[in-house]
């Protein structure tokens, strides 16, 4: 039995901005908003901070201004980010071939890939062909060695197919290799840029957690499972043998990060699918990539690299798992014609049933939408691009 209260949206925004709060409102009138957050920065100023609805179905429990919820691969963009502040640091260079920097990757032709082709989703490494369960995940040294054994699908930058979980684990382990303390992505995340930004941001969920603080997913229902997504693409998942359904639902699947006591995987790193977070964090981060990035020591020549267009493989933006044109670029997702966000300069990441965070450095802005109630659209859920609507909308007047 689920309960579902009357919704309640809480939180401010600045003069202005009010259309945006009215757009959040809409979401639980007409658009079937369960639960969620929305938080935007303006110039490094919050002028967006929204929250409201229910976190948790089956109880009809309230959206806290702290509730946290996984955002599935929007979480890519927080991985995108230790490594943005890697090359800032010196250590990496996206140009260079990943075997620099590890050289047991250079196995199976793999040998000159670049740290670029890797991030873009160029590598041909979007799936596992020898066993990989949530033991081998929490083994960062086992995983290495599955990960330099994979054999790539293709020739390397000649395509592209969406690594949607082993992206992190590559870039986990490419970061473990340039940091000289090594630490895993998501120690490096909580060190590096969650703990001096006071984010509410975790790749790697702490047991001291509560699970009160965590929102529960809701998944759409049957119907909208089938006809919510585009034909070709829900018949390439339920395909066992498609690219989709090998690099997303098995080996060792988006669920892995799922725990059926704890809700979501304590002490569990899934760098391309696992953060649990706040809208206001996501926001905070993004402001900071989209401002000049100060606070983190970020270097100029990092954010225009981050802001520049995407460079495709040889075959063109088509993607082999996604069924769709789609640009990526050092770890983050780029706007094009089909999935517009910001401005042609801004760099995000979203996450499957809706949620999105972006930088868009072209206006200082930094954004995030978070849900606990699964969508089913590929291209910018109704939802948050109502909220960025509303947002833009603001900017433009201001």
């Amino acid at each position: 039995m689920s309960v579902v209260a009357s919704h309640s949206v809480r939180g401010h925004v600045s003069c202005g901005f009010e259309a945006v709060r009215e757009a959040f409102d809409d979401n639980f009138a007409r658009r079937d908003e369960l639960g969620g957050a929305c938080c935007g920065y303006y110039q490094g100023e919050k002028v967006v901070d929204l929250w409201g609805g229910i976190r948790n179905r089956r109880t009809g429990e309230p959206w806290e201004q702290d509730t946290m919820v996984i955002v599935h691969s929007a979480t890519k963009g927080f991985a995108a980010m230790t490594l943005a502040l890697a090359h800032s640091r010196g250590w990496l260079d996206y140009e260079e071939r990943v075997s620099a920097y590890w050289p047991e990757f250079a196995q199976q032709g793999k040998e000159r890939i670049t740290v670029r082709q890797l991030l873009a989703h160029q590598a041909g490494l979007f799936a596992f062909d020898e066993p990989v369960n949530r033991t081998i995940v929490a083994d960062l040294d086992r995983l290495a060695i599955v990960l330099a054994r994979q054999k790539p699908a293709w020739e390397p930058g000649t395509r592209q197919a969406y690594h949607a979980l082993t992206l992190g684990f590559y870039e986990g382990e490419l970061l473990r290799r340039v940091d000289p303390r090594h630490r895993s992505l998501g120690q490096f995340f909580q060190d590096e840029i969650a703990s001096p930004l006071g984010l509410d941001l975790y790749i790697k969920i702490p047991e001291a957690i509560p699970n009160a603080r965590l929102a529960t997913i809701a998944p759409p229902g049957p119907l909208q499972r089938l006809f919510g997504f585009p034909l070709r693409f829900t018949l390439e998942a339920m395909n066992p043998h498609s690219n989709i359904y090998r690099a997303l639902v098995i080996n060792p699947g988006a669920a892995v990060c799922l725990d059926e006591e704890r809700i979501y995987a304590r002490n569990l790193e899934v760098p391309s699918g696992g953060a649990v977070g706040t809208a206001r964090a996501i926001a905070h981060a993004y402001s900071v990539f989209a401002t000049g990035g100060h606070e983190l020591g970020l270097r100029n020549e990092t954010l225009d690299l981050l802001a520049a267009p995407a460079i495709p493989p040889t075959h063109g933006f088509h993607d082999e798992c996604l069924k769709g044109e789609v640009e990526f670029s050092l770890g983050f997702m780029k706007p094009n014609s089909a999935w517009s966000f910001g401005s042609a300069r801004a760099f995000g990441s979203p996450g499957a049933g809706g949620a999105l965070g972006f930088a868009d450095p072209g206006a200082g802005v930094g954004y995030a939408y978070v849900t606990s109630q699964m969508g089913t659209t590929l291209t910018g859920d109704p939802r948050d691009v109502a909220l960025r609507n509303a947002l833009s909308s603001a900017l433009r007047v201001s």
